[in-house]
């Protein structure tokens, strides 16, 4: 049954708390995930979470430190000694574990590594703490399930028994040689149907997907994606094999991603939450909205350049956010699916020209149709044939720049290793809006007199 978490459970635990009415609160997360936990842990204060940690086993805690909020989880460990959060990292997977120890103060990462008892542990979440973030090698786990090529099947099945002992899970036996270097997979139905005395050189696959420790986490996260797969080993520059990459990071990887990429279509240039100070919340959307502002001012120098031509037909004026509004939502829609389409890696290189092309059939049969509408509705409020015709021109060809401009910015962007979600947000707004406005005012003066 799922857990629904509700202000009337939240203040019951807190009275409990109040009353150290320990055994109301042991029932209460006997049975929870903990996931559950960490999201009620998230909702008390410090020492009323405190409070609550001390009553799970060490495998729970553990999980439900990794589950907690970051910010929470930082308030939480600092109430702890070194000893202590060594203790909880020595239940984690040496990737969650790196994951945590980088959160904390570089003053005392060393001294909780010094804490940690299992000493090949300690090693191995060094050894991934060296790793640049971002890249592969920061985001695998040491724990896996390897096996020499010319192993026996009974002796595979042995060495897998002793090498589980302290893995959670495993999706993959990797083969390996002498040297450890990765030679392929061996899939487990091949394992349990073959000849106890068979050689895994025999019935191993050699055909396997791996990625190097330096490939960026997008190249992963795409590479999981496409051939959906469940674990990716990663080896060393010389291809010996020295961790594994499972769905579960992918997905927080892509979780980030998706939201750095909202926050850069809103124009909110840094990673922020909801939760974070007023300074850097004002910090992360000015430079847009300055952009935006000067976008603006450049927008009524031109409305005012063509001052005379309004004051002659000052019913011009009417139209100017009909223009702006319309070319912007244009270039924003093109942009979305460009953006897209590089985010999943599914836009050809060699075909940009196809797509280009062909966004532009899209506009131009988007602003056929509403420059017609646009049209009508002029003349049906008796407008004149001249101010019908001027708006409706105006308005095709200011969706079909808006659409190359919509297709042709995000592609430029990403050629020179600029995030494309930038083309979704203020940029191609205001970029649309400055173009929208002269393209109208230049069609009025060619067209308002002639027509």
């Amino acid at each position: 049954m799922q857990f629904e978490l509700n202000i009337e459970y939240i203040e019951q635990l807190k009275q409990a708390i109040i009353d150290k009415n320990d055994q109301l609160i042991k029932e209460q997360f006997k049975e929870l995930h903990a996931v559950d936990i960490a999201l009620i842990l998230d909702r008390l204060n410090t020492e009323e979470a405190n409070y609550i940690y001390d009553y799970l086993d060490e495998e729970m805690a553990a999980d439900v430190l990794l589950e907690m909020d970051e910010e929470r989880r930082e308030a939480l460990l600092a109430t702890f000694s070194t000893k202590e959060i060594a203790e909880q990292l020595d239940n984690m997977n040496s990737d969650d574990a790196a994951d945590v120890i980088n959160e904390l103060p570089e003053d005392i990462q060393e001294e909780v590594l010094s804490q940690i008892e299992d000493i090949e542990q300690a090693s191995d979440i060094a050894d991934l703490m060296s790793y640049e973030e971002g890249t592969a090698g920061s985001l695998m786990a040491k724990e896996l399930v390897t096996v020499y090529a010319q192993d026996t099947v009974s002796a595979c099945i042995d060495g897998i028994r002793r090498q589980t002992e302290h893995i959670e899970a495993f999706y993959a036996i990797y083969v390996v040689d002498d040297n450890n270097k990765l030679i392929g997979v061996l899939p487990l139905k091949k394992l349990i149907v073959s000849h106890p005395l068979a050689k895994i050189e025999e019935i191993y696959d050699p055909d396997i997907l791996s990625v190097k420790t330096s490939a960026s986490s997008e190249e992963v996260a795409a590479i999981i994606q496409k051939y959906d797969l469940v674990a990716l080993p990663v080896i060393d520059q010389l291809g010996r094999l020295v961790g594994r990459i499972t769905i579960d990071d992918v997905m927080d990887v892509m979780r980030e991603e998706a939201e750095k990429d909202i926050q850069l279509m809103s124009g909110i240039t840094d990673d922020v939450d909801s939760s974070d100070s007023l300074w850097r919340l004002s910090k992360a959307r000015i430079p847009w909205l300055l952009v935006g502002m000067c976008g603006g001012i450049i927008g009524s120098r031109i409305i005012g350049s063509y001052e005379s031509q309004i004051q002659i037909h000052p019913e011009m004026a009417f139209f100017i956010p009909l223009i702006g509004a319309t070319g912007g939502n244009v270039g924003v829609q093109s942009s979305a699916i460009i953006v897209q389409s590089l985010a999943n890696n599914t836009l050809v290189t060699d075909k940009i020209s196809q797509k280009l092309l062909k966004e532009l059939s899209v506009g131009l049969i988007n602003g056929l149709i509403c420059s017609s509408l646009i049209l009508g509705y002029n003349l049906i409020i008796n407008e004149t044939w001249s101010l019908a015709a001027t708006v409706s021109i105006a308005l095709l060809t200011v969706i079909l720049c808006a659409s190359f401009l919509g297709t042709f910015v995000p592609l430029t962007m990403n050629r020179f290793n600029i995030n494309p979600a930038l083309a979704t947000g203020p940029f191609v707004t205001t970029l649309n809006d400055i173009i929208g406005i002269t393209i109208y005012f230049l069609v009025g003066r060619l067209l308002y007199g002639v027509l």
